[in-house]
């Protein structure tokens, strides 16, 4: 794959990670007053769902910044190398992962 389809994929990776974001911090639609009973049950229900979201979250919010890196090391043409060590990383990572800054050992 060449610079530009690579920055092309990863600026895709980039807008779709936006979105994902974007759907998580979307302000829940008003469940109204949790009351005793059968709505205690849903309110513990709401948490755990918004607890699972941040988690979610911040899973995407440190793929975003490593797609954001990948994109850097485009720019300042070290693509393709570990952070790290600077060796060069394997190619089937980059396949998998192309916004892969770290080799194994480093990652």
């Amino acid at each position: 794959m060449d610079e530009q389809e690579m920055r092309a994929e990863l600026e895709a990776k980039e807008a779709d990670l936006h979105e994902q974001m974007a759907r998580l911090t979307r302000p829940e639609q008003d469940q109204g007053a949790i009351s005793f009973g059968k709505r205690v049950g849903d309110g513990t229900a709401m948490a755990v769902d918004r607890l699972t979201a941040v988690g979610a979250h911040d899973n995407l919010k440190d793929i975003l910044d490593q797609v954001q890196r990948a994109v850097a090391k485009l720019d300042e043409g070290s693509y393709g190398r570990c952070d790290e060590c600077g060796t060069q990383i394997p190619a089937g990572r980059l396949e998998v992962r192309p916004w892969s800054t770290h080799c194994l050992e480093h990652s």
